[in-house]
């Protein structure tokens, strides 16, 4: 019996937003690092070595910036539930796991939050 587990993901994708609770947050670009990694079956996509067999995270990535850039939530905690459900409304993804760090706000650590989400 097969026991295998594969992701792909992307890592240290910078987008600027407005999200925060603070009132400047909503007005002024800040920058985010996303890292996302999602649970998908790569086997199709390695027999075949075609691109129509995969996931393809280009698409992925234009679909975080676009949230990124267009919303303004106050807390990261909704705008990483929002990402994940976005990701996982392609149903060959079976887990997400998604971390977003504000990379900005403290001279000395760097904030964020990770969640995990699963395909119902």
């Amino acid at each position: 019996m097969e026991n295998n587990t594969d992701y792909i993901f992307i890592e240290g994708l910078k987008v600027a937003g407005k999200h925060g609770v603070m009132a400047h947050e909503r007005v002024v670009e800040q920058e985010f690092q996303i890292d996302v990694r999602m649970e998908v079956d790569t086997k199709k996509a390695a027999q075949s070595d075609n691109l129509a067999d995969a996931l393809d995270y280009a698409p992925v990535k234009e679909k975080i910036i676009e949230i990124i850039k267009t919303n303004s939530f106050y807390l990261i905690e909704k705008l990483a539930d929002t990402l994940c459900s976005e990701i996982l409304k392609d149903k060959r993804i079976i887990k997400v796991e998604l971390t977003i760090r504000k990379t900005a706000v403290w001279g000395n650590g760097v904030p964020g939050v990770t969640v995990t989400r699963v395909n119902a």
